[in-house]
């Protein structure tokens, strides 16, 4: 077995292997250093939320997978924070992400979703993730941050390159990187002098009841933070979602039939074909013991949510799609204090996603037989995903 390929290339099969046979085993981490991979649930869900592993990358051990290296300006960010740091910036953030922007979003996100179908036509073949999937998102996180459309094709080309960049140019990732500290740091720079109704003014203003703020740095990786995991994980949500119901048409006749399954459905689907793979990378403080396997401390620890989530001792029969099932304790947008902090936005995002794509097309067929996926070891996305669409349903014989 070639287990670094088949993390890669099939990841279902290769964790399903290690949870029968290694369930915390040794790997080559993304970059190739050294880190230690957990797969099973119950091991997965407490180390979500054990303090002893730290996203502060001064604990790791030389020579220990690291992660993406950002500039100090970029990497002041709630990825590489713990308490009481962590605690005092998402205090912050959360004063300005309320419940209440993203539910006041929704409106929005379906104009922008009615837009982008409208553009397709009523007949034809498209790829989703080309001319929805992606766009979505990037027109969202736009909306949210007050960036300008202007620049949102280059928000969209500055992503995908840290998201998936090409081995043979690694100069891209850094140029991609560059500029969007470059924009950031001058759209901070207008935003203060000129605060409009958006979430980056509002986290710029955002004050607690000691008068504390966030730093420049802060805002700067916040915003990064933002664009970056916002987008990403919304296009593979989608993406993902739409690929798993074109491969299941009974479910996707029954959400037809009755949509307010959607918002359930949405938590199955995350469960069943999540965007990460794995948990943000963490670092032993100490030796710690994780299926009576020692972890030496300042050594890698990567948690798998997607090994996690198809555990049959927490979801039976987890490789089987049931609408049906109860989700609730899925690692899909993670666990403990450092889950997903868009979480509700990514929720509203793949369910208004949905719904105006069933609302429109009447028929909707996978047009390739077998799908392109991104070769990660970190995400669980799709290349691409064609499919023949019609908006009306043909006449009765």
């Amino acid at each position: 077995m070639d287990l670094q390929g088949d993390l890669v290339h099939h990841p279902h099969d290769a964790y399903r292997h290690l949870r029968d046979t290694a369930p915390v085993q040794r790997i080559a981490g993304a970059t190739g250093e050294p880190a230690w991979l957990v797969t099973r649930y119950d091991d997965v869900r407490p180390a979500l939320a054990d303090p002893r592993l730290s996203l502060d990358k001064s604990h790791a051990a030389r020579g220990a997978h690291r992660g993406l290296s950002l500039p100090p300006a970029l990497d002041s960010n709630l990825l590489n924070m713990d308490p009481p740091d962590h605690t005092r910036i998402r205090r912050l953030v959360g004063r300005a992400f309320t419940p209440r922007r993203v539910e006041a979003m929704r409106p929005g996100i379906r104009r922008t979703a009615d837009e982008l179908l409208d553009a397709l036509g009523t007949e034809g073949r498209t790829d989703l993730i080309t001319s929805y999937a992606a766009p979505l998102p990037i027109a969202v996180i736009c909306d949210l941050l007050g960036i300008p459309d202007d620049h949102r094709r280059d928000f969209r080309a500055w992503t995908d390159q840290l998201i998936a960049p090409d081995p043979s140019r690694p100069q891209d990732a850094e140029q991609a990187i560059g500029a969007m500290l470059a924009f950031f740091t001058e759209l901070i720079a207008h935003k203060r002098r000129h605060p409009a109704d958006d979430l980056l003014s509002d986290m710029i203003a955002v004050r607690d009841g000691d008068g504390d703020r966030l730093g420049e740095d802060e805002l700067t990786s916040l915003a990064f933070l933002v664009l970056a995991a916002g987008y990403e994980n919304a296009v593979q949500l989608i993406g993902n979602a739409v690929h798993a119901l074109l491969t299941h048409p009974e479910h996707l006749a029954r959400l037809r039939l009755d949509p307010s399954k959607l918002p359930r459905a949405a938590e199955e689907l995350a469960r069943y074909e999540g965007p990460a793979l794995l948990a943000i990378r963490r670092f032993a403080t100490e030796d710690i013991t994780i299926a009576d396997v020692t972890i030496p401390a300042g050594e890698t620890v990567l948690l798998s949510l997607a090994a996690a989530n198809r555990d049959p001792a927490r979801f039976p029969h987890p490789d089987r799609l049931d609408l049906d099932r109860d989700t609730s304790g899925h690692l899909a947008l993670g666990h403990g204090i450092h889950y997903c902090l868009g979480a509700p936005l990514a929720r509203a995002e793949v369910e208004i996603a949905l719904a105006a794509l069933l609302d429109r097309f009447a028929i909707l067929t996978p047009a390739e037989t077998e799908p392109r996926w991104r070769r990660s070891l970190r995400a669980r996305g799709l290349l691409t995903l064609l499919v023949d669409y019609k908006a009306t349903a043909p006449p009765l014989p």
